[in-house]
């Protein structure tokens, strides 16, 4: 771990929003709220695009903006470049959600018809489960193991892929 420089004052004190890129807001809505059970923290018409942040009724000062890739951020064609990128779920992980149960979550959501890109796993860090969102976001639902984690090298072999033939 990096150690802080002692001469270097926190200038910040949260992390606030995240970006989330989404092809469509609504039907972001139905998803994030209707289902993972985030609530609406803004939803403003600015005219030349929707403000719409979210957040878990948990942490409502750490919100997750779902952003349509557009203008006045990106030019159309930057734009046109990262909704192909979202499709293909090329963006890397876009959320890592805690929760105390893994296993139950996976369960509660794949009745409301979420479908999961991998079942609960046994990890070194905890039991965890993945998922793409309606527009192909990689998120992660992870019951955190408590105390210290501990990676092998069998650990680091079943990620790498390595005997998998």
């Amino acid at each position: 771990m990096w150690p802080r420089h002692p001469s270097v004052d926190p200038m910040f004190t949260s992390i606030a929003i995240t970006s989330v890129h989404v092809l469509d807001q609504n039907e972001a809505l139905d998803f994030y709220v209707g289902k993972l059970g985030f609530e609406v923290q803004d939803d403003v018409d600015m005219g030349f695009m929707r403000w719409l942040t979210i957040a878990l009724p948990s942490e409502p000062d750490r919100q997750l903006l779902l952003e349509v890739p557009g203008p006045p951020s990106l030019s159309e064609e930057s734009a046109a470049a990262v909704r192909d990128l979202v499709t293909k779920g090329a963006l890397g992980v876009a959320a890592i959600l805690n929760t105390d149960d893994c296993r139950a979550t996976f369960a509660e959501l794949s009745g409301k018809g979420v479908e999961f890109t991998e079942e609960p796993t046994e990890q070194p860090y905890g039991v965890d489960c993945a998922l793409r969102d309606p527009f192909g976001n990689h998120i992660r639902i992870t019951a955190p193991k408590k105390g210290p984690v501990e990676i092998t090298d069998d650990d680091v072999a079943r990620w790498s892929g390595a005997g998998s033939e």
